[in-house]
């Protein structure tokens, strides 16, 4: 029953997926940048409240071939439910250990280093990386010895749009005040017809485990210049 539950739910999830592809005519550039095979950590910026995932998995799957994994935000596998589903779909809680034990599988793993912080921004955060002095992907990337292929998504923060009455239109979602959703964001309850562009550009490989401190930064603000120059290629393609 619990087999059966679990394949029903990532059917219906691929429907929804691909119904969100082709609703904003989503698009992947550079996709000769990802390999068909073999660990890889994928870096990039998140979207408003992560809508726009399914959709970048989607576009992943068709290129590749492959179910890419995504690094949750922790506080998700705190919520009744999500904790339950999230597996299910290809998400993994993101710990430093269920990481490393993904790629050692030889997983396409996807990281988004702004975490909740770039998920539940505002509308005047729009595009904004929040990754501020994280260098957990750039150690993730050391330790596993893999390259880090960056990539990055325009329109994604454009589907919604956040109400500035956030007491009457919001509600929250768990214990910490990080987690309020919308109950009206787009048209309506839905999201705008936004065109999403995916961009992916040629991977770097990470500095050595042993590597000091002032180099992991460099290769974080190296990883982040990629990114930004991604969102203006998206942007303009």
């Amino acid at each position: 029953m619990f087999t059966t539950a679990r394949r029903a739910v990532f059917r219906l999830a691929e429907v929804g997926a691909r119904a969100s592809a082709l609703y904003h005519r989503a698009r992947l550039l550079g996709a000769e940048h990802l390999p068909s095979r073999g660990p890889v950590l994928l870096v990039g910026n998140h979207g408003v409240w992560g809508y726009e995932t399914p959709a970048f998995f989607h576009l992943l799957h068709q290129a590749t071939g492959r179910y890419p994994l995504g690094l949750a935000e922790r506080g998700f596998f705190r919520i009744p439910l999500i904790r339950t589903v999230l597996p299910w779909l290809g998400g993994v809680e993101g710990t430093r250990e269920n990481a490393l034990e993904s790629l050692r599988q030889g997983h396409l793993v996807v990281c988004y280093p702004g975490g909740a912080w770039e998920t539940f921004k505002r509308s005047e955060g729009r595009y904004t990386l929040r990754w501020e002095r994280t260098l957990g992907f750039v150690r993730l990337a050391a330790r596993a010895g893999v390259p880090i292929v960056p990539f990055a998504g325009f329109g994604v923060d454009d589907t919604f749009f956040y109400p500035s009455d956030e007491e009457r239109w919001c509600v929250r979602i768990s214990e910490q005040e990080k987690y309020r959703m919308p109950v009206v964001m787009g048209l309506g309850p839905l999201p705008l017809p936004v065109r999403i562009t995916f961009a992916v550009g040629e991977p770097h490989e990470p500095p050595p485990e042993n590597a000091p401190e002032h180099r992991l930064q460099d290769f974080r603000d190296l990883v982040a210049a990629s990114v930004r120059r991604l969102l203006l290629r998206a942007c303009h393609a």
